[in-house]
């Protein structure tokens, strides 16, 4: 059964889609099954995967309406053993539509109950928000995995968000767990970067991931290209840090063992 990973930060431009594109590509290079489903109405993880999703008939709103089966939805990338379940503008309006419906928290977890068995890892990418599309991503979820820019301000939403995760836990799903955080856009010449870690450490101890993703032009080239920085520009600063990410998470969830550096 597949470890469902939530990748969520309510703040918007903290490289939460290009962590959830580029993690999912190196867990494929790796040889697991992976699915990538794109929660966000923004679809820049299906259109970061070179699906353009404005030519789509259906996607994630209509297998969490219920007008679609979610195997049906799914679409293979350019790298074996990675899919994507893709967003469609009709994402947008969900929220919406959502609040009047049964079970309106769960629609994503029901909807992907008959995938799960079908990869190794299923990596959610949430919306910047703690609307119910998000509520529905952490539900879906085992793990969630947040994505913090080296900034001052993006440690002041963390406290919304670790709010949002304990109400989950506590009234819906208490085996809910927060696999880490990565810290994104990070610059060690920065003082304020490493301020921004230090603070991080007092928030997670133990659960922050030393794959400190760099500031990186390539990383944000890819997405226009339709690539992940895999296909992209394998041996960029940003891909080597995405990969040493992929093999921190294999090793926090299957138990391996970290390669020597």
């Amino acid at each position: 059964m597949a470890l469902i990973l939530s990748v969520v930060n309510q703040k918007g431009g903290v490289g939460k889609t290009t962590t959830a594109v580029n993690l999912g590509a190196y867990l494929a290079r790796r040889g697991k099954f992976v699915l990538l489903v794109d929660l966000d109405p923004q679809c820049n993880a299906t259109s970061g995967l070179g699906i353009d999703h404005a030519q789509l008939e259906k996607g994630v709103y209509e297998a969490i309406i219920g007008t679609a089966n979610f195997r049906d939805i799914i679409l293979q990338t350019s790298i074996e053993g990675y899919r994507v379940a893709p967003a469609t503008k009709n994402l947008a309006g969900a929220g919406v539509e959502l609040v009047n419906m049964e079970r309106r928290e769960f629609r994503l977890a029901d909807a992907m109950m008959g995938v799960r068995h079908d990869y190794d890892y299923i990596i959610i990418d949430s919306p910047p928000s703690l609307g119910l599309l998000t509520i529905n991503g952490l539900i879906a979820a085992d793990q969630v995995l947040i994505p913090v820019q080296a900034e001052y301000f993006a440690l002041e939403g963390l406290g919304a968000l670790m709010q949002t995760i304990d109400l989950v836990k506590q009234h819906v799903k208490p085996d809910l767990g927060v696999l880490g955080a990565v810290i994104t856009m990070f610059d060690s010449r920065m003082k304020l970067s490493n301020e921004v870690m230090s603070e991080l450490y007092k928030i997670f101890p133990d659960k922050i991931f030393r794959s400190a993703v760099p500031r990186n032009v390539r990383l944000a080239e890819a997405p226009s290209y339709g690539k992940s920085i895999v296909d992209y520009d394998p041996d960029s600063k940003g891909a080597k840090a995405y990969e040493r990410l992929a093999e921190e998470v294999a090793a926090a969830v299957e138990g391996a063992e970290l390669p020597v550096v």
